[in-house]
């Protein structure tokens, strides 16, 4: 067997396939998608390169792949960045890098963001055998009855929260630990970005006639698993935001997946507290550049084993490893922070409607002032577009009187003043 690798390089006489052979002993963990070590040319050091597609025969193959990472992307991420190495005139590696979690970009293991771990406590023996040993004074010190009481209903706790409940040390810990009544292991610990965070729950409000409108109509293509292309159009207060809210609730509840793209600069605790607020941190995920390198690497992770069912991000959110995607949704798409100023120039929009037809499920863009060339593409007598109109405000406010100064007599005025 033959793997076609793409070396992790920006060089662009090295954006093409390489053939390499796949030793017998791999066979069965390379796939399409996979990161691997070869050997390149005369070096002496192995490069990294990723695996495009497989084959029973090669012309070329000279060498052997070396080892292998595993799995890293899916077929249809992959066949992604090629097309995107088409649109955007970049290497293949280029546009990978986007899709690997961050902080994993570089080939120097040491140099890449891990999982972070630390010691939990847990009991070692059963309740009723330590309460004998109590009793039988052959535990004396309060200390040590104190902590193990506490673990009987929290055993499994964090080291550092322990000693910091118990008023207690990592020496009488360690003593305990001697003794054989508590157990340290070492488990992976979540670098949550919304550890502070205390939100009260919401439900969803009443929609207005004109937003029910809208709702019902990009709810179909949901529950009929179809593209469509849909523009909401709305004043500043139409309430934009509980639409979105309202369909990533009908997609969650068929057990499908979202993405929430928002300009950088829009992405601020009171939006994202709006979706805390509704779905709980459990089921979302936050992808954006003010969170940590370490925070990100989490946050990916439980995208990628599926337990956050939202992302809410910047344009490079577009790239996150959901599964079973039900609907991307673009708020203020005017921005022009959706497409990328660095190598690969991608547009978030243009990746996000591909990614939309491919899993079949509605593209939501919303605007108070939206980008003219969406206005003029989403007018097309197209099956798929659909145009939905907000005149109102949600609430029933009254919008803000608008006063037309002419500025020719405005400055006409200003200069007879200083005239005299």
């Amino acid at each position: 067997m033959y793997a076609e690798i793409i070396l992790n390089n920006n060089a662009k006489a090295l954006n093409k396939i390489f053939d390499y052979e796949i030793p017998q002993e791999l066979e069965e963990n390379i796939h399409v998608g996979s990161r691997v070590f070869v050997p390149f040319g005369r070096s002496k050091t192995l490069e990294d390169g990723f695996v495009l597609g497989i084959k029973e025969t090669s012309e070329y193959a000279n060498k052997q792949i070396s080892s292998c990472e595993g799995d890293f992307m899916s077929k249809e991420r992959i066949e992604l960045a090629k097309l995107m190495s088409q649109k955007y005139f970049c290497n293949i590696s280029e546009c990978i890098k986007l899709m690997l979690p961050p902080g994993t970009a570089s080939k120097e293991l040491d140099n890449r963001i891990k999982e972070k771990t630390g010691n939990f406590v847990y009991l070692a023996k059963e309740q009723d055998e330590m309460e004998v040993l109590i009793a039988e004074k052959v535990i004396k010190s309060e200390k040590h009855i104190r902590i193990l009481r506490f673990l009987y209903e929290n055993s499994g706790i964090y080291i550092t929260d322990l000693i910091t409940l118990t008023d207690s040390s990592h020496a009488i810990l360690k003593t305990l630990e001697k003794h054989g009544y508590i157990e340290f292991r070492q488990e992976r610990m979540a670098r949550n970005p919304f550890i502070n965070k205390n939100i009260k729950r919401d439900k969803a409000k009443v929609l207005t006639e004109e937003q029910q409108i809208c709702f019902n109509g990009i709810k179909y293509s949901i529950e009929h698993q179809e593209f469509s292309n849909n523009l909401i159009y709305g004043i500043t207060g139409s309430g934009k935001t509980e639409i979105y809210l309202r369909l990533i609730e009908e997609v969650v509840s068929k057990g499908r997946t979202a993405i929430v793209l928002v300009p950088e600069i829009s992405l601020t605790p009171q939006m994202v507290d709006r979706f805390l607020a509704r779905f709980g941190e459990e089921k979302i995920a936050v992808l954006h550049s003010k969170l940590s390198n370490g925070e990100r690497f989490d946050e990916w992770s439980k995208i990628e084993s599926r337990d956050a069912k939202i992302v809410i991000g910047a344009r490079s959110a577009i790239f996150a490893p959901v599964q079973n995607l039900g609907i991307i949704i673009i708020d203020e798409e005017h921005d022009m922070s959706y497409k990328s100023d660095k190598t690969p120039m991608y547009h978030a929009k243009d990746l996000a409607k591909y990614l939309a037809s491919q899993n079949h499920c509605p593209l939501v863009l919303g605007s108070a002032t939206p980008d003219v060339t969406t206005f003029y593409q989403i007018q097309k007598e197209e099956k798929e577009n659909h145009l939905y109109i907000l005149r109102n405000r949600a609430n029933k406010a009254s919008l803000p009187e608008v006063e037309i100064i002419d500025l020719r007599q405005e400055l006409a005025s200003r200069q007879s003043i200083n005239a005299k």
